[in-house]
């Protein structure tokens, strides 16, 4: 038997390392490009901003483009005589406001150097909003809509989920504050509905959405912006009612499309997928003066970045703060290009990172954050001490403020027939357990907790931005602004996306603005094939987020590096929530 299974062990490596091989030589086998090209660009599936060397997270979104990738692919072919137009499939996917701005922006880009775009979708929506893939439509010159679709042109709604119900009737008991009142992720644990100060701020979000909306398609369309709002009000159109109302240009299906594209594209066009293009024409910011890119994508979080695949990325301090020792050491990086997508997390971790990008700016290495759909509380800690900072109108950004406590169980316990007893030593040694409410000394050393933080927090808010500190407690209190109203209050410098970043860079480190660079992002990337090899060799850190594969291939170890040689609640532990900026 234990023949047999180390036979089927040496089986299966062999064939792992078989697939690694084969993704590497399809990979290394560079194809021409037609003198006459058209790209082809799928963005009927969500977007991913960059995620760790981590297996899982590679296999699980293989078919999730990087948001750079589409950025830098648009950028590349618009300087390419090869490529003469772009073809992209839209519909209703989970794109945010702030990606969908990134991405309209590069095509509108490429079609400034004489490319055309075409945009086509069988309907945006479908019985629902679609109004991220009809916002990046209006920057192509021509949008397609087969006849049976619609356009879900609704307007915003935001609308949150509250669990105070759910938790009474478990008999769970949330002991939490905030600093202050419009720190509202506490509340969907802590109320039944929206406080004043919440629907405040998710009132000037969707209207700061609303806004950035019509004025797009207005201008897209050719339309003034009451138009389009009566269109919306109107909304959802089905296909005839869109192209009357000239949101569309023509109703046609998928084969109408491609056979008129090709034809507008002239004699020999040839379809080629963006990623391919993007495999064999190389970034554009591939040699140069040296700027590092380094991301800092998911929660904010003490130790090493990795990737959950029910939650997603994360933001590991120990990671992200060591790229930025690497780029710092690296003596011919002129500048760093920081990308953020967070909705923050660990103070601790957070002030990690805030320390490194300071030691940056010392050494000589400015650096300027840019963020993407998300940049709250420990997402903007991190940023603030950038010399600059750039998001688009629709990220979501600021949220100064700390929030904290510890879920109350014994009333959980107490349905379930279980008790708990114990014994303690110290005064506050009880303040962490959920079986206890906070005693009067406990409580006063939380919210002194709290108090430290928050002072912190907006302190370093002030001296990172050169504001008087009183307006940083004006615009501070916990509250969400987006890009564009963030910019109006100072806490964003300019708007755009990784493009603006790195003109920005280029002029704090005195490189021309007509020079070529060299992006070089920190740490390196792993390909899939690296990343599976390194793990089969024990140089991955293991994860509890990737602890099943993980396990799978620690079993598969002995017999490769054989094969190299010869050729809900774990036990009584409280349910707690940790002080977290979010």
């Amino acid at each position: 038997m234990k023949r047999i299974l180390t036979f089927i062990g040496g089986l299966t490596v062999i064939f792992v390392l078989v697939v690694v091989v084969a993704i590497v030589a399809g990979r290394a086998a560079k194809k021409s490009i037609a003198s006459n090209t058209i790209l082809e660009l799928n963005l009927e599936t969500a977007l991913v901003e960059d995620l760790p060397d981590d297996p899982i997270a590679q296999f699980t979104s293989q078919k999730q483009p990087r948001l750079r990738d589409v950025v830098d692919a648009l950028d590349k072919a618009s300087g390419d005589s090869r490529v003469s137009g772009l073809l992209a499939h839209l519909g209703a996917a989970p794109i945010s406001m702030a990606q969908a701005q990134e991405i309209r922006d590069a095509v509108g880009r490429f079609r400034e150097k004489g490319k055309f775009t075409v945009a086509w979708s069988e309907t945006f929506g479908e019985f629902g909003p679609a109004n991220s893939a009809y916002y990046i439509a209006t920057a192509f010159d021509e949008i397609w809509l087969q006849p049976s679709g619609d356009i879900g042109l609704t307007g915003f709604l935001l609308e949150s989920q509250f669990l105070k119900g759910t938790l009474d009737k478990l008999g769970l008991v949330p002991r939490m504050d905030q600093r202050h009142e419009y720190k509202n992720a506490m509340n969907v644990l802590t109320e039944r509905k929206y406080t004043q100060p919440h629907r405040e701020a998710m009132q000037a979000i969707a209207e700061s959405w609303y806004r950035q909306l019509l004025r797009a398609v207005a201008e897209g369309r050719k339309m003034s912006e009451d138009q389009v709002r009566a269109v919306v009000d109107k909304a959802p159109l089905l296909g005839a009612e869109a192209l009357e109302a000239k949101l569309v240009d023509r109703l046609g299906y998928r084969d109408e499309v491609y056979e008129k594209t090709k034809e507008r594209a002239g004699s020999g066009a040839k379809l080629l997928y963006l990623s391919h293009y993007l495999d064999r024409a190389g970034r554009p910011h591939d040699e140069g003066a040296v700027i590092a890119l380094i991301y800092g994508v998911g929660g904010v979080q003490r130790g090493e970045s990795e990737f959950d695949p029910m939650s997603g990325p994360s933001m590991g301090s120990d990671t992200v703060a060591a790229a930025f020792r690497a780029a710092v050491d690296d003596r011919n990086v002129r500048a760093i290009v920081f990308r953020i997508d967070s909705p923050g997390g660990s103070y601790v971790a957070s002030d990690t990172i805030w320390r490194e990008t300071g030691r940056a700016k010392q050494a000589g290495k400015p650096v300027i954050a840019t963020m993407s759909t998300l940049a709250g509380s420990g997402g903007y800690f991190v940023a603030m001490q950038a010399d600059k900072i750039v998001a688009q109108p629709g990220t979501i950004t600021g949220s100064i403020g700390v929030l904290g406590g510890k879920m109350l169980t014994t009333g959980f316990w107490d349905k379930l027939g279980i008790s708990w007893d114990e014994v303690h030593l110290g005064q506050n040694a009880t303040m962490f357990t959920g079986t206890r409410d906070y005693s009067p000394s406990e409580r006063a050393r939380w919210q002194g907790f709290l108090d430290r933080i928050y002072e912190d927090f907006t302190t370093k808010v002030a001296e990172g931005r050169k504001l008087p500190k009183e307006k940083v407690l004006e615009v501070a209190k916990g509250r969400i602004w987006s890009g564009e109203d963030a910019k109006n209050l100072g806490l964003v410098d300019e708007l755009g996306g990784i493009d603006v970043a790195i003109r920005l860079a280029k002029a704090a480190a005195n490189i021309p603005v007509d020079a070529t660079i060299e992006l070089k992002q920190y740490p390196p990337k792993k390909k899939l094939a690296e990343a599976i090899v390194a793990m089969l060799q024990g140089e991955q850190k293991e994860s509890s987020e990737s602890a099943v594969l993980i396990r799978a291939m620690e079993t598969l170890r002995p017999y490769y590096r054989q094969l190299r040689l010869s050729g809900a609640f774990g036990g009584p532990q409280p349910l707690e929530m940790p002080v977290q900026p979010r």
